[in-house]
């Protein structure tokens, strides 16, 4: 047995405004999960992220208006989670333009902070900080330097058309 002095889980909800709200449930107890890490829901359907940002195996939708769910292979399972550091370094060495900017850290740090302040003091917390959202093309998919479809290391873009 050994004393706990931090929370070891959280249950967040953010409000985003215009009636757009955000549940995140994180922590060190949960042994096992069958869900998905991340599900987005919206009028015209529901996203589901197939595994883990650290073993990604796809994604499924289901729209609105279609009768089931639609399932997308991982393109890359074998994308390493610290891609971003590579990604960052490349940046570096070529001057491209970061996808994830300094910025937005801050904003997720501030946002985890606020949520201990609000579980300790039971109260709601603002988040002062904010960030532009990035450009997003639909159309677009990533490619890095070695010609594979990628996540978050982009080097060049490309229309599926």
């Amino acid at each position: 047995m050994i004393e706990v002095a931090n929370a070891d889980n959280y249950q967040v909800l953010l409000d985003f405004g215009d009636a757009r709200f955000a549940a995140v449930t994180t922590g060190f107890t949960m042994h096992e999960y069958r869900s998905p890490a991340i599900e987005l829901y919206g009028s015209g359907g529901v996203a589901q992220m197939l595994g883990d940002d650290w073993a990604p195996q796809g994604y499924e939708i289901v729209r609105a208006d279609s009768a089931g769910w639609t399932t997308y292979s991982e393109v890359d399972p074998t994308w390493p989670w610290t891609a971003g550091l590579r990604h960052l370094v490349d940046c570096v060495a070529d001057g491209s333009e970061l996808l994830i900017r300094p910025e937005h850290a801050y904003h997720c740090l501030e946002v985890m902070v606020k949520a201990q302040l609000a579980a300790v003091s039971g109260e709601t917390q603002t988040v002062s900080s904010t960030v532009d959202p990035l450009p997003y093309d639909p159309g677009t998919i990533y490619v890095q330097r070695s010609g594979k479809v990628g996540h978050d290391h982009r080097i060049r873009r490309h229309r599926d058309d």
